[in-house]
This record gives structure tokens, C-alpha cells and sequence, in this order.
């Protein structure tokens, strides 16, 4: 990303193009930043919830676009940030707002793109360029503004093609934190959670503290070793992005931790981390789940949950009945099934404390469907104390 930061009112209508890989080009007006971003481009559909979107990490090497016409009404604020950025590569709007209308609004979205130096686009026909992904699946692009946008148009289809495709790409240690630290528990203490922070949320540390943990988050990079020294009664694995099958350290760690019966709760990437892990493989998904009203089926209850989702990869497993794990780690199930296309959205491991679920259950931009999951990592954990301490 190359963005220069010369204010330009919305109004001012600074030019503006997205060229997607396919030849595609798609012109609009300059939104945030002036400059030059190159992602793969991405669709989102939830209704709000934009600044949740745009501060989660997992977002990184991503444009994304904006299903929702209306983006920035109610602007911006200091209280609902996943993380201490915003980190998705570029943003794709319709009819971005001229002004914030609500009274937690600490400033507009257009200043706090341009804050970050997040090159934006707005006017654009989303509904057709969303329409061209769920077709053709998701692929590289790059929005031309200010400047940029006047380069010579096989310069800018060459830029997009030149770039690198999101399969094979370890982005992990892009938004990792680089020391440790901890958040303490809240309530009656458990103990220590060791979590590997490959793109977390904020929420996340925040609904696991409340559930009695001294949350320990460490840097992607860790060791097992790092792990253990934090004298862990569990271990947790983040969302984040990038490629599962380039983040083989990460898979190791996680089998290490398993085989000395450490219960373990992924989410997201962690899902696929913990499918690899059980030795899983994991693919791409033509253009992604990603939105606050994803349909996901509990098996275990039988509940259909309405859920948050940002994911490109899925995790490959037998959907019906249980399997034996590959990598010798026991039985297992797949858990949770995405209702629209059957994707798998959760593995549970019958044999050892462990399971996963591969959408967002502190689910901070949408509803609260999933956020029980928190409550049974905790019982998980509380029950394998407890089985601990009567052999002991």
C-alpha cells in the first residue's frame, strides 16, 4: 500500500478506479486515503458492524467491499475497535456518509481510513462487482486514487496481476502482538490461558477473561516452551488471516500441546490450525463466508445459530458420523454445519479436550447466538481440572 494523506472533502469527488484481475475496471470517487492498494477483494454482508470489520486483523491483505449501500452513518468512535487498527488493505463502498449521526461518534470513518492510510473508492455498483465474485470467486484487485487513478490501464492490470495470491501466504505475524501480555480474570480465577495471538480480537480477550481465565496472550512466533511457561490450564488458538497450510509451526505447537492433553479452543484460522493438526487438510473457498448472519447448524443442540464469519479457507472432513483422527489424535465429529453451503464450521474431539468452531462467537458486530461457546470451553476446562485433581 502506498497512500499519501492530502484531505479531499467527499465532495470533492477525487477520481478514483478499481481494477479487478479479470480485466474488469470500475470507476468511482476517492474515499480515505489518495494512493494505490492491492488485495484480494473481498465481500462482507453484513448490515453494520463496519468498524468491527475494518479493525479485525484478519482483514489483512484484503480490500473489502461493503454489500450494505449506506457505509459511515454513524461514524466512528473509540469503543468498538477489535483491535488497535484498522488493517484491511483497501475499502469498497456505494454511498459513503457526508457526516456521523450518533452521539458516541468520536469522528467520521472517512477521517479514520485516511488516519490509518487505508486507500477507499466509493460510487461504485457493489451489488454488480459482489455479483462478478460469487461467479467468478474471489480475486486480486487494486484501487487507483488521486494520482494514481490517471496511470495507464495496462500499468494498473499489470500491478494486479504482479501481486501475490492470498493461497500460500503465512500473514499471521503481520498483526501479531510482539510481547506478551495479560488480561486478568474477571470474577472467580480458573487459571492461566495461553493464547496464541495470530489476529485477535479484543472481544475475544475480553469474553475469555470473563469466563475466569488470567488471559496470557502471546506472540505468534511463540514456542511450545512460551506455552508452558505460562503454566497454562488451557491453550486458545485466535482468528486470523492468511493461508492454514502455511503455518505449519503453528500446527506443531498445537499437536505438542494436544498430546500432553492441554484442552484447547480455536476459532477461526484456529479451526483450520486445529484441523491441520488432526491431520486434516484445509482448502480455499471460492469467495469466502464473511458477515454478521451467517446460518450455522449446532448438531449437539440441534439450534440453528445466526453467526459471524470471516474466513476464505474451510477445513476438508467427513460431514456425517465420526471419523478417526489421521494424525492419531481419536475420534472426531464435525460439529457445526454452515447451512448455505455445508461448509465445516466446527470439529469436536471425542478422545481429548478439544474442539473449535470456524465463525466469531464473541461475535461483537452482530448477535450474541454463538457466545456460549465461551461457556463451554470453561466447563471443558473446569472438568478436566477436576478429573486432574481427583487422580492426583
Amino acid at each position: 500500500m502506498t497512500p499519501t494523506r492530502s484531505r479531499s472533502p467527499l465532495l470533492d469527488r477525487d477520481p478514483a478506479v478499481l481494477v479487478l484481475e479479470d480485466g474488469s475496471r470500475h470507476e468511482g470517487y476517492a474515499y480515505g486515503a489518495r494512493g494505490t492498494t492491492i488485495g484480494e477483494v473481498v465481500f462482507t454482508t453484513g448490515m453494520s458492524g463496519y468498524q468491527e470489520t475494518l479493525t479485525d486483523p484478519s482483514y489483512v491483505g484484503q480490500i473489502v467491499l461493503q454489500t450494505a449501500p449506506h457505509i459511515g452513518n454513524t461514524g466512528v468512535n473509540h469503543d468498538d475497535p477489535e483491535s488497535r487498527r484498522i488493517w484491511a488493505e483497501g475499502y469498497i463502498v456505494r454511498d459513503p456518509s457526508r457526516m456521523a449521526s450518533s452521539w458516541r461518534a468520536d469522528g467520521t470513518l472517512d477521517d479514520a481510513l485516511e488516519r490509518d492510510g487505508i486507500v477507499a473508492i466509493a460510487g461504485l455498483d457493489t451489488r454488480a462487482i459482489t455479483r462478478r465474485i460469487r461467479s467468478e470467486g474471489s480475486m486480486r484487485g487494486a484501487i487507483f486514487s488521486g494520482d494514481a487513478a490517471s496511470q495507464h490501464a495496462d500499468e494498473q492490470l499489470a500491478a494486479v496481476r504482479g501481486s501475490a495470491k492470498m493461497a500460500g501466504r503465512n500473514l499471521s505475524r503481520e498483526v501479531s502482538v510482539d510481547t506478551a501480555y495479560i488480561t486478568p480474570a474477571v470474577g472467580e480465577r480458573i487459571g492461566n490461558l495461553a493464547v496464541l495471538d495470530l489476529g485477535i480480537k479484543q472481544a475475544t480477550v475480553d469474553n475469555l477473561a470473563r469466563r475466569g481465565f488470567d488471559v496470557h496472550v502471546l506472540p505468534q512466533s511463540s514456542s511450545y516452551e512460551d506455552v508452558q511457561a505460562t503454566d497454562p490450564v488451557a491453550l486458545f488458538f485466535s482468528n486470523g488471516p492468511g493461508d492454514p497450510a502455511a503455518s505449519d509451526t503453528h500446527v506443531e505447537l498445537l499437536q505438542r500441546a494436544l498430546r500432553d492433553g492441554l484442552p484447547f479452543f480455536g476459532i477461526c484460522f484456529g479451526n483450520q490450525l486445529f484441523g491441520r493438526a488432526l491431520g486434516l487438510d484445509t482448502y480455499k473457498l471460492p469467495f469466502g463466508h464473511r458477515g454478521v448472519n451467517q446460518p450455522v447448524l449446532d448438531r449437539s443442540t440441534g439450534r440453528v445459530e445466526i453467526t459471524s464469519h470471516n474466513h476464505g479457507f474451510a477445513v476438508d472432513a467427513p460431514r456425517e458420523g465420526t471419523f478417526d483422527s489421521p494424525a492419531g489424535f481419536g475420534r472426531v465429529e464435525v460439529s457445526h454445519i454452515g447451512l448455505n453451503d455445508e461448509v465445516v464450521e466446527g470439529l469436536r474431539a471425542l478422545d481429548i479436550p478439544a474442539f473449535s468452531v470456524q465463525y466469531h462467537p464473541e461475535a461483537a458486530g452482530g448477535p450474541n447466538d454463538a457466545n456460549y461457546l465461551f461457556d463451554r470451553f470453561r466447563d471443558l476446562v473446569l472438568d478436566r481440572l477436576s478429573k486432574k485433581g481427583a487422580h492426583a
